[in-house]
């Protein structure tokens, strides 16, 4: 007869599989709603499809919370969720920005003037792609390491270029119809694409836990900040996309103008040598 202690514990490859396939769900609607907004482009629907990659960032915030809450992360879901955000916010938000800020312009102005901007077009936008694929590489790099820190971002983070180029879609309606504004576009386009790529540092917002006990201030600003978006979505997402894409250069300009603590000096230090002649 064999004893409790040999008896074979029932299963649970059903809930350890559910836990898994959660964040996975997730990073599946990322990569939905980036289909969705490349259809939104080619259709002409501008603004649904800033829209869908306004989802995206959402859906792609919420995989990374529940994996870490889960304790669910795995190889798989890290190449499933950089697979998804090549598309969703380096693919899609490149193509909505060349449809949006410089192919209409080719219907308005004279055909030399549109010709050198669609090739400054191709090139930039390909830039954003390309920049945002090494940006999420070298993220996969710096997150298997053990010594990592989890409290900034080095670099633009994908999401977020992603995030300026729909919110400024979103804050514009309207295509642009002009070549001086078109080359604006590029130039905003361009900046972006090297925020992702620099060693400037962004924060992670992963060491925020949920689970504390917040002040009743904190409750009252972040329901402020929800009305915001919700009431005007076109404004307050634009100062958010705006404001953490800056972050990082002002964040490196405000070091390097930091008054330094002097060095200490060896020589009239307590207890130096002075070395022989």
């Amino acid at each position: 007869m064999e004893s409790a202690d040999l008896k074979p514990r029932p299963a649970r490859h059903g809930l350890s599989r559910g836990i898994y396939l959660l964040p996975s769900l997730f990073t599946a609607g990322t990569l939905v709603c980036g289909y969705v907004a490349l259809l939104s482009t080619l259709r002409g629907d501008f603004e649904y499809a800033a829209k869908a990659i306004g989802y995206a960032i959402v859906f792609d915030m919420l995989d990374g919370r529940i994996a870490r809450l889960t304790n669910s992360s795995s190889d798989f879901g890290r190449e499933f969720d950089s697979l998804a955000d090549v598309i969703s916010f380096g693919v899609s938000p490149a193509f909505l920005a060349f449809a949006w800020g410089v192919r209409p312009i080719e219907d308005i102005v004279g055909t030399q003037v549109a010709q050198h901007l669609r090739e400054a077009g191709w090139v930039i936008t390909f830039a954003f792609v390309i920049c945002g694929a090494a940006r999420l590489a070298r993220f996969n790099i710096h997150s298997a390491r053990p010594a990592q820190d989890r409290r900034h971002f080095v670099g633009l983070p994908i999401p977020g270029g992603a995030g300026v180029i729909a919110a400024v879609v979103h804050w514009a309606k309207y295509p642009v119809n002009d070549w001086i504004y078109g080359v604006v576009w590029l130039i905003v386009v361009g900046l972006v694409a090297f925020f992702m790529v620099s060693r400037m540092r962004y924060p992670t917002f992963k060491t925020v836990d949920f689970r504390r006990r917040r002040s009743y201030m904190g409750i009252i600003l972040i329901g402020i900040a929800v009305y915001a978006i919700w009431a005007y979505s076109e404004y307050a997402l634009l100062v958010i996309a705006v404001v953490y894409a800056l972050y990082g250069p002002a964040a490196r300009l405000a070091s390097k103008i930091r008054p330094r603590p002097p060095s200490a000096n060896i020589e009239s230090s307590p207890g130096a040598e002075v070395p022989a002649t």
